[in-house]
This record gives C-alpha cells, structure tokens and sequence, in this order.
C-alpha cells in the first residue's frame, strides 16, 4: 500500500494530447465506498485513478449494516463482517416490541461491520487494481476554460515538500460526503442534511451475548423526531445512536433518550468512542456538472425511513467510474452528456422509485408517535416482512401482490387509526414523566 501511495508537488499532463497515447485520468476525492468502488473501477478499466482521502485512518460514524447482496456483488471477504444479524427488532414509542425476522429466508442475514474495516480494505483493493493512493486534503478546483483542457485539483499533502500540490485530470468524482468540497466548487446546489450521533459501548460478556445476532430499532420522539435510535452489535461492542435533521442542536438529548430507552441491556458498556457527521436527506439538484459527477453521500444517496447508504455508496462510485471509463473507450474523451446517460441514467433507472417510496414512508410514519406505534404495528406482519426483506436483502423492489397489498392497506389504515389514540397517550405520559424530572 505504500508503494501505490503517491503525493508529488504537480503531477500534469496535456489534456489536449490524443487519448489514444495515453490513459483517462480521473481524481477521485474521498476514500470512502463510494470513492474507493469508482476508483477500482477505473483502473480495472486501464483508466489512471488517483484517490485522494483526506483521513485515511478514520472513518465516518455509521451503522454499518448492508445488504446481504453486497456481499456477492461487491466480493467483500466473510472475515470483514463483524456480525450476522439475524434477528431484528423494532420498539415503539410505547415500547411495543415487533420482532422483524420471523420471515428471513433460510441462511439469510444482515451482515454488520465497521466502516474502518470496510473502507480500508475497498481502498487497498482500489490500489491493487492500479489506483493511485494520495493522502491529501483538497482545498480547491481550477474548472478547465475548455472542453479539452484539464481540471486541476489543489490539495494539501504531507509526503510534499510544502504541503501544497496540484493534480490535472481529464474528469473528477466527487465522494466526499454531504459537505462535499467538489459539489460547492462545481455548483451543484445544497440540500437538507441530517446530523447522526454515534456511541461505541463496550459491554459486560452477558450484554455483549445478548446482542450476537440481535439488531434493535427505536422509534420515537424522544430518540428523534424524523428518524430512529439504533443498537447494533459489532465485533466486540455496540453502536449505539440516532439521528435528526429538524432538530440538530437537540441530538445530545435524543442519544440520552435512546440509552435511556435501551436501558438495563446496555447498562456498565464503556464508551469506548463518540461519533457525529451529517448526512443527506435527498439527492442534489446537480449531480453532474461538466465533467464533475458526485457519488455516495455527496450525491446525496442515503434513503430516508432507513437511513442506508453504504450499498447505494459503493454501487454509484462504480456506475460512475465504469461510465466515465468505458465513454473515454469507445470516443477518446469523457463529457457531461456521457456521464449522465452512463451514470445518472442507470442509476435512477436502477433507484429512483425505492428512494421516493422510503421518503413516502418516513414522511407518513416518522411524523408523530402515532405513525410510529402503527409503523411497529405493521412491521409485525409477515407479509410486510416478506417484502422488505426482498428489497432490502436483494436490492429490487419486490412484485406486487394485489390482493395481499390491498389487505395491507386495510391492516395499515386501522393500524394509523388505533394508534392514534395510543401515540396521544404515549406523548401525554412522556409530558408527564418530563414534569415529574423537573419537580
């Protein structure tokens, strides 16, 4: 790894040289999924990708739970998952317990690692198909005066003599998060981001046994009011934490609410580490811009209602950077127009519906406590299950079934009536006990 690894003051070449003398070369800023899968991708092509991360020890706070489907699709190794989960369960405001597992097919499970792990291994695979590690911190984009001339890219690099140096490429990926650097120099226009907070808790032996194969959901208003709390076992700990994007300065509070909520099962862990990044809420409004594709969570793939980004991550920075590859084969230059049919076509193509129907779920059930004691209610119904797991497990939406869906939105509409009345009482006797703490 060390020896791909590659920081020097200027590192040029012509753009406006015949691209059949030479490779595409492609920045890729940020060495997360997203970033690392969209390098690999490129060199795997013969493209020179050079991969820019910032920090290449840490890692953003994150569930860290993914599709059974990327295991296969990604060719990530068994021994990097941490846990099988393969007992979910959510809890309602009222602490009303749905167990999400009784349909999992057989040999199914949600496989649950640490991101550190993860993206250092997708770096160094990147790596060994012929990317270009570079630790450094972008700081700027020249954007080119043509269609041939090259974008430079100023970053911030220990390994050169005076900290500064600058890349030319022919196109640039942006994988740098929701505060993405590339999307502001580009213009592509902000968006709503959530704010998540992380705790790793070491717990006692008995705990840790209780969490194996046990994932848990919190929903509430007093873990969030437009998400969940999360307790997710990892190799030797649990993640514990929320998130919120209607009440960022409150997050302190609502991670008091899901330890508190979690309660005796987590009691004498040791907080071993704290983390907090934010997150998007939607996609942006340009996702391409000359040259310039964003990928993962700059591009603002995270689903609302579910909060996943990690499968959405590495599948964009792919499509990207197989795009990107395979126009610079067949025309001998890489264009706007190319990416968007390579790139965003296939990907909405391949996404858009499933985002819009989480976003429709998260605003029709995250929006109160009583579309949370009936989303709880639902998630306790096999065929609901069934479903779910097809989609999530495999990354399609599954088929209808008119007749079982009609029933599930007979079942659905007298659950949000039922609740209604239970999520009043539920706030009333939180009100209550908030009183009761004060006096």
């Amino acid at each position: 790894m060390v020896a791909a690894c590659h920081s020097p003051a200027r590192l040029s070449v012509s753009c406006s040289s015949s691209s059949s003398a030479r490779p595409l070369r492609v920045a890729v800023v940020g060495g997360g999924p997203a970033g690392a899968s969209a390098a690999e991708a490129l060199a795997s092509a013969g493209a020179q990708a050079f991969l820019l991360e910032r920090s290449p020890a840490g890692a953003k706070p994150c569930g860290g739970a993914i599709p059974l489907c990327m295991l296969d699709e990604f060719s990530i190794p068994l021994e990097l998952v941490d846990r099988r989960v393969t007992r979910m369960r959510v809890l309602s405001p009222s602490n009303l317990a749905a167990d999400f597992s009784k349909t999992l097919p057989p040999g199914a499970h949600i496989p649950m690692l640490r991101r550190e792990v993860l993206d250092s291994f997708l770096r160094r695979r990147a790596a060994d198909a012929g990317a270009t590690l570079v630790p450094g911190l972008v700081t700027s984009l020249s954007l080119p005066a043509g269609p041939s001339d090259p974008y430079l890219v100023h970053y911030i690099s220990s390994a050169a003599a005076d900290g500064r140096s600058v890349l030319e490429v022919d196109a640039v990926v942006g994988a740098d998060g929701a505060n993405s650097r590339v999307a502001r120099e580009v213009g592509a226009g902000g968006y709503s981001t959530a704010i998540a907070f992380q705790e790793r808790i070491r717990l006692p032996d008995a705990a840790m046994g209780y969490y194996d194969d046990l994932a848990e959901m919190y929903v509430g208003g007093d873990v969030s009011p437009d998400f969940y709390g999360w307790v997710f076992p990892k190799c030797d700990h649990v993640a514990v934490g929320t998130g919120t994007v209607a009440a960022k300065p409150d997050i302190k509070k609502f991670q008091a609410g899901i330890r508190a909520r979690a309660g005796p099962k987590i009691a004498g862990g040791k907080v071993i580490k704290v983390e907090a990044h934010p997150i998007p809420e939607h996609p942006r409004p340009r996702r391409v811009v000359g040259r310039v594709a964003l990928v993962g969570d700059a591009a603002g793939y995270v689903t609302r209602c579910s909060g996943e980004g990690i499968y959405f991550a590495a599948k964009s920075g792919r499509l990207c950077g197989q795009a990107m590859a395979d126009e610079w084969r067949v025309t001998g230059k890489v264009t706007e127009g190319g990416i968007r049919q390579g790139y965003l076509r296939a990907w909405d193509d391949e996404f858009l519906l499933t985002f819009r129907f989480l976003d429709l779920l998260q605003r029709v059930f995250y929006g109160g406590n009583a579309g949370r004691e009936a989303l709880v209610e639902m998630c306790a119904d096999e065929h609901v299950q069934r479903r779910t797991f097809d989609c999530y497990l495999n990354k399609r939406m599954a088929p209808g079934e008119p007749w079982a869906d009609l029933q599930l939105l007979w079942r659905t509409a007298g659950s949000m009536v039922r609740c209604s009345v239970l999520g009043k009482e539920v706030q009333r006797l939180r009100r209550l006990e908030m009183l009761q703490q004060a006096t």
